[in-house]
C-alpha cells in the first residue's frame, strides 16, 4: 500500500506539466494565428507592370542637379537643389500612382524652370539615341533632356504608394494600367514647358525607317510639344528626317506622315523645311 501511495502524486505532477505543455503549444498558435491575420489585413503595396521607383533616387537626382548646375549651366547658381528634391518628392510620396495631376508638379516645374536660349531648341522622336549623341557633340542645340528637368529626370523612375513607406521600389503603374501616373504627367508637363519656352528657329529629328510613319499625333512631339510651339515667338520649323544606316528608308520629306505635320504646321502659320539625314 504505501509503494501505490506514492505513485499518486508523481502522476498527478507528470499530467499537470503535459497540460501546461499543451496550454503552451495552443497559446503559441494562437499567437501565430493573430499575428498572420493582422499582416493579412494591413496595408499591401499596389502591384503594376513597370520597373518601381529607382533605389537611391533621391542621391541621384541631388548629384544631377548639383552637377548640372555646377558644370553645365554655372548661371543657374541660384537654383536650390534640396527645395527642387523636396518638391519632386511631395509630388509623388503617399499617393496613388494613378492619380497624380499637372498641379503636383507645378512647384517644381517653377523651381527647377530657367531660359532656353533662340535658336537652340531640338525636339525629337523615336530618335533617343541618335538626338543625344548629336547634342553631345554639338552644343549649338539643347533638347529637353539637356534642361535641368531633363537631366535630373532622364533615365530614372519613381512613383508612390498609400502604404508605407510611400514610395514603390517594387513596382510602377506603366501608361497603359493608367495615364495619369508620375512618369507620364511629369514628361508631359516638362515638354509643354520646354515647347512653350522655345524661340526662334526650333528643330524636329524624326525617324524616317519607321515602318508606321516618322510623324505619329500620339507620340509627344505629335500630341504635346507641336501644339504649344508659339507662332508669335517661333520664326520657323526644320524638319530633320534621319534613316537608320543600312536600314530601311521608310518615308521621304514627301511621306505621307510628314505631309500631315507639313499640314499642321502651315495650319498654325509657322514657317517650315524638311532636310533628310542632315548632318
Amino acid at each position: 500500500m504505501p509503494v501505490q501511495q506514492a505513485k499518486w502524486p508523481r502522476t498527478v505532477l507528470l499530467a499537470g506539466i503535459v497540460l501546461l505543455l499543451v496550454a503552451l503549444v495552443v497559446a503559441a498558435l494562437l499567437a501565430s494565428v493573430l499575428t498572420r491575420g493582422k499582416q493579412e489585413t494591413g496595408p499591401r503595396m499596389l502591384k503594376w507592370k513597370d520597373r518601381g521607383t529607382s533605389r537611391h533616387l533621391q542621391e541621384v537626382v541631388l548629384g544631377r542637379c548639383y552637377s548640372y548646375v555646377a558644370a553645365r549651366q554655372p548661371a543657374l547658381g541660384d537654383k536650390d537643389c534640396l527645395k527642387i528634391w523636396e518638391s519632386l518628392k511631395q509630388a509623388f510620396v503617399y499617393k496613388n500612382p494613378c492619380n497624380i495631376t499637372a498641379e503636383d508638379y507645378q512647384p517644381l516645374m517653377e523651381l527647377a524652370s530657367h531660359p532656353i536660349p533662340c535658336n537652340k531648341s531640338l525636339f525629337w522622336s523615336k530618335t533617343n539615341d541618335l538626338v543625344h549623341r548629336y547634342t553631345k557633340s554639338n552644343h549649338n542645340f539643347l533638347t529637353l533632356e539637356d534642361t535641368l528637368l531633363g537631366y535630373m529626370a532622364d533615365r530614372v523612375s519613381w512613383c508612390g504608394d498609400p502604404s508605407a513607406p510611400g514610395i514603390n521600389y517594387e513596382s510602377c503603374p506603366k501608361r497603359t494600367e493608367c495615364e495619369s501616373n508620375p512618369i507620364s504627367v511629369f514628361w508631359k508637363m516638362a515638354s509643354k514647358m520646354f515647347a512653350e519656352a522655345a524661340c526662334g528657329v526650333v528643330r524636329v529629328m524624326l525617324n524616317g525607317s519607321i515602318e508606321a510613319g516618322a510623324f505619329r499625333s500620339s507620340s509627344i512631339f505629335g500630341s504635346i510639344e507641336i501644339s504649344n510651339l508659339n507662332p508669335d515667338k517661333v520664326s520657323a520649323v526644320q524638319i530633320w528626317l534621319m534613316h537608320d544606316i543600312g536600314g530601311p528608308q521608310s518615308e521621304s520629306c514627301s511621306g505621307y506622315s510628314i505631309r500631315r505635320l507639313k499640314d499642321i504646321l502651315e495650319e498654325r502659320n509657322f514657317k517650315f523645311t524638311c532636310e533628310e539625314n542632315h548632318r
